[in-house]
């Protein structure tokens, strides 16, 4: 948490056009149905006005007013907290530690394996088996609840729906077995929150699949 360097009256998101981290933060302002203000920032070309916020000049990067936030968890939970309607974290303690956990798992299993295969190369085919298995593997959550983990929309689902609507354009097929992952998805994709997260560039890759 650092002062940043201009008073501002609005709500900021430094956002790239399709990262998960980013869309995660994009889809807990939807769900919050927040008025702010996003400004695009090019992978690797931070304008002048996030490296004077941000030391790490990364995104998401969320300023209000005279704070600037940029760890993901950290803008995420601020959201949630700043704008406590509808909440999207759980009162009691061990749940949301529960939620916490899941979120570090995903962010340690499943974001380096979509970075791997995104990548391309040898490592992509290898990295896709493994996420697929990963996935799998958590079909038991899936099939629990609602959503992820608890039976009211969460912070995780706002990590999680990213990953789960890029599967196709990463050529990722869980066939029948992954029914209840791609049905979770579903419920979330069609929510106006979802289409409100999403940038052109997240809106086309599931566009681009389809006509393909």
């Amino acid at each position: 948490m650092v002062q940043g360097t201009r008073s501002r009256t609005a709500l900021t998101l430094y956002t790239t056009a399709d990262d998960i981290q980013c869309h995660r933060a994009r889809l807990v302002l939807a769900a919050k149905a927040v008025v702010y203000e996003r400004v695009m920032v090019e992978p690797g070309k931070p304008p002048e006005d996030l490296i004077d916020l941000n030391p790490y000049a990364n995104t998401p990067t969320l300023v209000d007013r005279d704070l600037t936030l940029f760890d993901p968890l950290v803008v995420c939970e601020y959201i949630d907290e700043r704008y406590p309607h509808p909440p999207l974290m759980p009162i009691d303690p061990q749940s949301r530690a529960r939620l916490r956990v899941a979120s570090v798992r995903i962010e340690k299993d499943w974001l380096p394996e979509v970075d791997t295969i995104r990548a391309g190369g040898r490592a992509a085919d290898a990295a896709r088996k493994r996420l697929r298995e990963q996935l799998l593997s958590n079909l038991p959550l899936f099939k629990a609840s609602r959503f992820f983990l608890s039976q009211e929309m969460s912070l995780v689902d706002c990590l999680v729906a990213p990953v789960i609507w890029r599967l196709p354009w990463l050529g990722m097929d869980l066939g029948r077995q992954g029914k209840p992952i791609i049905d979770y998805g579903e419920r979330l994709f069609h929510s106006q929150g979802f289409a409100r997260s999403m940038t052109d560039q997240e809106k086309a890759m599931r566009q681009d699949h389809e006509q393909a």
